[in-house]
């Protein structure tokens, strides 16, 4: 068993009755009648002249619908594609154009945008649709259910290409990523190992189901486990249901970013629940998470944070603070490596010891054997036997990996190469502080200097000579910002990710066009 579709089928024959999925405050579905909605889907898009190989982009707010159109996609041996319903008409066609998807499924209220760039370049369009727990998802399509092959003499393969991701193009255009059956099982796998998910855990979805954190480590990995995944009404994340959804389905844990993080634990400040679930951890990933964060999550929560790394390639996770009975888990350190081989090697290739900076490569079943139609990026991202992250990283003496920054994110101010990880963590420490990023900017006598942007927590009196006086008590003095902004938002990207180059054109932006550079105080 190689395969996640074999996976999930073996999940619903061991654990039939337990719930897998509910959708907050309207129905419960078991294992079992969650795989039989999965095959009556593969049915109606085999009718519907979905062959393997074909790529199926799906964009849906996080429902049932999708869940079961991405699942029912993956069994007929075609390849998912997930998009942000939020892309405008000119991203959706790059999208659709770069995965060569050759069928777009919505929402049945559709989506205006993804519908105009599908038709732009001839691609069919189709709505899925469920009325309840005992109806089955109907597709808008006029074929009926023909004699073709039964979907279940369809035998998934660990080579198919399930998934089809696209890089967030942080410092280029987005790259896309083709993640087979095996990488799908392997991360799954992975996942369920470290967290020790069981049947009897069960969680909240709180990220975007289009994103690979929210999909594998939320969703998959779940229903991997033979555990249970509640999706909110709303089909995304609200920070006013979250705890009710969690208190009333029973979640044992939860995974987000730090920026939802954030947004959890300014909610229970400023208005506590009267009882909060007993959770085994909380999970937090795709970006660095402050230790001061941490700290007041923990202490918010009572139960361990544990940080993780992950990305695309990797079919997300790479790296995770263990659960408490299996060892520390560090502050400021996303913790071991997962089911896979990692090495941080210079330049040359050449392995780093313990303590000593270099890139983080990975190499092992999750990872994906390299980008789509993209020899150049392959050429640079596969060297020396590893796949390179561009990440910049240490191992301490105990094997856990600490993040320096992306290669590209790194200021160089002058020679003197700043993390800014280390500078976000200074700024979050400040009681007064609510979110904060750091990031590089031309200067023309070191060539970079540092500048930040700063949230002050509600109610707090925060200004720019603050935060300065504050960072030259706690830093060195040539990572001391040179400018702060006081602001009420930063750029985030549909997941919740900040980042650092679209945050500094922002305020570099808002410089050259206002009189007064303080935004949004």
């Amino acid at each position: 068993m190689e395969t996640l579709t074999g996976l999930l089928k073996h999940i619903a024959v061991k654990f039939p009755d337990r719930r897998a999925v509910s959708v907050s405050g309207k129905f419960d579905i078991t294992h079992s009648r969650l795989n039989e909605l999965i095959d009556h889907a593969a049915s109606s898009l085999v009718s519907a002249g979905v062959k393997p190989n074909d790529v199926v982009a799906l964009t849906f707010p996080n429902t049932i619908e999708y869940l079961i159109m991405f699942l029912a996609v993956i069994r007929v041996r075609a390849t998912a594609a997930p998009l942000n319903q939020a892309y405008t008409v000119d991203e959706f066609e790059f999208y659709l154009s770069d995965s060569e998807s050759k069928l777009l499924l919505t929402a049945k209220e559709g989506n205006e945008a993804a519908e105009s760039a599908a038709s732009k370049i001839g691609i069919r369009h189709v709505t899925a649709s469920l009325q309840d727990a005992a109806s089955r998802v109907l597709l808008s399509t006029d074929s009926e259910l023909t004699s073709s092959e039964p979907v279940e003499n369809i035998v998934n393969d660990p080579s198919d290409v399930a998934l089809f991701l696209h890089t967030s193009g942080t410092t280029s255009r987005p790259k896309g990523v083709p993640l087979t059956q095996r990488n799908l099982y392997s991360s799954v796998n992975n996942i369920k190992s470290v967290y020790k998910l069981t049947e009897f855990d069960s969680t909240v979805i709180v990220l975007p189901l289009f994103h690979v954190h929210g999909l594998l480590a939320g969703l998959l990995s779940s229903l991997g486990a033979g555990a249970a995944v509640t999706l909110p009404a709303a089909g995304r994340f609200s920070a006013t249901t979250f705890w009710l959804d969690m208190i009333k389905y029973n979640a044992t844990w939860y995974t987000a970013v730090p920026t939802i993080h954030q947004i959890i634990l300014d909610r229970h400040l400023a208005k506590p629940e009267p009882v909060y679930p007993k959770l085994r951890f909380i999970r937090s990933c795709s970006a660095s998470l402050a230790p001061s964060i941490l700290a007041r999550l923990e202490e918010a929560f009572g139960a361990p944070v544990l940080e993780a790394y992950a990305m695309t390639e990797a079919t997300h996770l790479m790296c995770s603070n263990p659960l408490p009975e299996d060892g520390p888990h560090i502050p400021g350190s996303v913790g071991k490596p997962v089911g896979q081989e990692m090495a941080i090697l210079d330049e040359s290739g050449v392995e780093q010891k313990a303590g000593a900076n270099g890139e983080v490569c990975i190499r092992g079943p999750n990872v994906t054997s390299g980008y789509k139609n993209n020899p150049e990026a392959n050429k640079a991202a596969f060297l020396f036997g590893w796949f390179h992250t561009g990440d910049i990283g240490f191992f301490d003496s105990d094997g856990y990996l600490h993040l320096v920054g992306r290669i590209k994110e790194l200021i160089n101010r002058g020679g003197e190469k700043i993390s800014p990880i280390e500078v976000d963590a200074v700024l979050l420490s400040h009681p007064d502080v609510a979110q904060a990023v750091c990031f590089g900017v031309p200067d023309e006598k070191y060539g970079e200097e540092i500048n930040c942007a700063v949230i002050p927590r509600e109610g707090s009196n925060l200004d720019e000579e603050e935060v300065s006086r504050f960072c030259k008590k706690n830093l060195a003095a040539f990572k001391v910002p040179k400018k702060v902004f006081i602001t009420d938002s930063v750029p985030k990207t549909a997941t919740g990710k900040i980042q650092r180059r679209i945050v500094a054109e922002h305020f570099l932006t808002r410089i050259s066009t206002a009189k007064v550079p303080k935004f949004g105080a």
